[in-house]
């Protein structure tokens, strides 16, 4: 139950989802006052259940920390859940390093998967690319981005995407071009006649939707992530400055149907939610400032990678190598 906003957010969102899918069970970990506080009047719906729990980990944790200190904490807790059968999906809006390890140590990594990364759909031209790793590792290994392509394809496949196309972010989209791990990496995905490898693009190239999968280390990926993020708010804020004159309410009247599509398209919030990769189980990061819509999709994206079971296909591919 943490997040920037704790169950005031959560629970409208699961309350929300609850009803929307009323095929799933949700399961609420942390202090069962606070999300009846939170809750209000509101009785919860049927498919909605609270395991208490005695702590949550601070949003400023140190990570490391929590492994000692954080078997009672909500986090945890509800991993071991995932871990132990009782549910099918985790998501938490939490401190995302603490996530990453207490991942790890609770439900472990899938055999031959060397590091999880986090994964996330990004708005493009046409239909979306996903991209990772966006923050779980910070240095990576040719191998390792490997795997990563490898994961990618995975998941854009279950997204739809028979064959998706596969890049490497970089400097530039020459061969030749980057570090000496982004040329081993590329030589490594040349390599694999699995992978529909089509060399590397330039950041400015990650929203056109040229390809289905962008792979790239945790430090760079994030860089390029909150950027976007930011850079969309700023536009949004923007825009709505312009319309707040006479003449800009008049020429908004008029051309509001197409802002609203382009709010609803290239708002953050409708992407909201990583998903950690490589986990034996469905793990999925939500935006520790997402809302209730951003955090019901965050939700939405659990339940579809657990009806697909997207890490035992990751698991299957895997060994098959």
């Amino acid at each position: 139950m943490s997040g920037d906003f704790g169950p005031r957010i959560t629970i409208p969102a699961a309350q929300k989802f609850a009803h929307r899918s009323p095929d799933s069970h949700l399961t609420l970990f942390g202090d069962a006052e606070a999300i009846k506080r939170a809750a209000g009047r509101t009785v919860l719906a049927d498919n909605i259940s609270i395991h208490p729990c005695r702590d949550v980990i601070a949003m400023d944790a140190e990570p490391r920390h929590t492994l000692r200190h954080g078997r009672e904490s909500s986090m945890w807790q509800a991993l071991q859940a995932l871990a132990d059968g009782r549910t099918q999906a985790c998501v938490s809006a939490g401190n995302s390093g603490a996530l990453m390890l207490i991942s790890r140590r609770v439900l472990g990594v899938i055999p031959g998967v060397e590091v999880p990364a986090f994964s996330k759909s990004m708005p493009v031209e046409s239909g979306y690319t996903l991209m990772l790793d966006l923050g779980g590792n910070l240095h990576c290994s040719a191998q390792q981005l490997l795997q990563f392509a490898r994961m990618g394809q995975i998941q854009a496949r279950a997204s739809g995407y028979d064959n998706p196309r596969i890049a490497l972010l970089n400097i530039g989209s020459e061969a030749g071009k980057g570090t000496r791990l982004i040329r081993e990496a590329a030589e490594l995905l040349e390599a694999a006649p699995e992978l529909n490898f089509q060399g590397s693009v330039e950041a400015d190239s990650i929203f056109t939707g040229s390809v289905e999968v962008i792979v790239c280390d945790g430090f760079s990926g994030n860089i390029a992530l909150k950027t976007s993020e930011g850079v969309a708010r700023v536009l949004g804020r923007r825009i709505q400055h312009s319309f707040s004159s006479f003449s800009g309410r008049v020429a908004g009247v008029l051309i509001w149907p197409i802002l609203r599509r382009w709010r609803q398209e290239f708002n953050p919030d409708a992407y909201n939610g990583a998903v950690l990769a490589g986990l034996n189980g469905v793990v999925v990061k939500s935006h520790g400032g997402a809302g209730v819509e951003a955090t019901i999709n965050a939700l939405e994206l659990a339940a579809q990678q657990a009806r697909r079971d997207v890490p035992g296909t990751i698991a299957n591919a895997v060994a098959a190598q």
